[in-house]
């Protein structure tokens, strides 16, 4: 995986390692536009874009020659209808391939909370009202945005109708049978600024982001808004790390695609700061299942630093070695060694949404 893709408030960026380090590929497409979300399907090679563009609307792209060109798609979009309070797409929050078995199979994750397929590679788009019309629906509201949000999509590589979502706010969400039937899961998720008679509450839950280990998907970790908790069970089930430092509160988290036991986490004081701790941005990262965890900043700004990594912007490629991280403040930084040092690769970006290896 020798190339980044970086979705960004200003464009879509590619970044290619070179035998110096890494370069900028050419200019952004989509310049000036917010891309909401990426995506490159290993199975076919196809390139999807989701922007978002306010009062002009989602719009949705693919590209089927790397990037080359672009063909413009009808993105998501909620069924027509005359009632005031009707749901419209506020954005793509996630966009996920499919099964090695589903072909021209995508899935999106929408504010406000909608989960959509397609089958035909982004021609058609469909809501998927068997969760739509779950009555704990009613329960899910915003955290950092006014409307619930789906931005997490687990697809398991052993099954591919087993899908595990995460919603802000509306916690875990499983289904067994390609999204017929959504069962309510995330139990031992903790949310402390509800009372404390609704903490434990698993519809009630804020989970920042879901990662999951591709050797081992029932090893799932979540940054939830309260904490950092792991799943040994598929994420029907969490336990909370204790005494992370030097926070516990983030939106990224990046899971090693075959040690079950190590994640990858971008710490930050939460709520109405949420920047680095003490000015110093730090890398956590566990490999023994969250009993200890590591603060990582070899190469990272130790002073006067206000970089904050977005759900999507920390990822780790297949071999388990290379990190890619991108900030609020338009930083980009890649780690070859695991997270141990880290190398500053562009620092006049827009700020970073997403960041992806392919």
């Amino acid at each position: 995986m020798d190339r980044l893709l970086i979705a960004s408030r200003k464009g879509l960026f590619t970044f290619h390692r070179t035998p110096t380090g890494w370069a900028q590929a050419g200019e952004p497409a989509f310049l000036a536009q917010p891309v909401s979300a990426v995506l490159h399907d290993p199975r076919d090679g196809a390139t999807y874009v989701a922007l978002k563009l306010g009062h002009f609307g989602c719009k949705f792209h693919r590209s089927r020659d790397g990037g080359a060109s672009w063909q413009e798609l009808l993105p998501p979009a909620y069924p027509a209808s005359d009632a005031p309070d009707a749901p419209t797409l506020d954005m793509v929050w996630t966009l996920v391939a499919g099964g090695a078995d589903q072909p021209g199979r995508l899935w999106a994750g929408t504010l406000p909370g909608g989960l959509f397929r397609s089958d035909d590679g982004g021609d058609n788009w469909h809501l998927i009202e068997s969760l739509w019309q779950r009555p704990e629906r009613a329960q899910w509201f915003g955290g950092g945005y006014d409307h619930p949000g789906i931005h997490s999509i687990l697809i398991d590589p052993r099954d591919s109708r087993k899908i595990t979502l995460g919603v802000s706010c509306g916690g875990v969400w499983k289904s067994d049978d390609d999204g017929a039937t959504w069962r309510q899961a995330g139990q031992g998720l903790r949310n402390d600024y509800l009372p404390p008679d609704q903490a434990y509450d698993p519809v009630s839950q804020d989970p920042h982001f879901l990662a999951a280990c591709a050797a081992d998907p029932s090893r799932v970790w979540c940054q939830h808004h309260n904490g950092i908790f792991v799943s040994s069970d598929g994420a029907e089930t969490f336990t909370e790390l204790q005494g992370v430092k030097p926070s516990h509160f983030g939106f990224a988290v990046a899971a090693h695609p075959t040690r079950l036991d190590t994640a990858w986490f971008a710490p930050a004081i939460k709520d109405e700061f949420r920047v680095p701790v003490d000015g110093r941005l730090v890398v956590t990262r566990t490999i023994d299942g969250g009993a200890t965890v590591d603060a990582l900043s070899q190469g990272l700004p130790d002073e006067k630093s206000y970089d904050l990594v977005y759900r999507h912007a920390l990822d780790c490629d297949a071999s388990g070695a290379r990190l890619a991280m991108g900030s609020t403040t338009g930083n980009l930084w890649v780690s070859e060694d695991g997270g141990e040092g880290w190398r500053q690769i562009a620092g006049h970006l827009p700020p970073i949404a997403q960041v992806a290896f392919i």
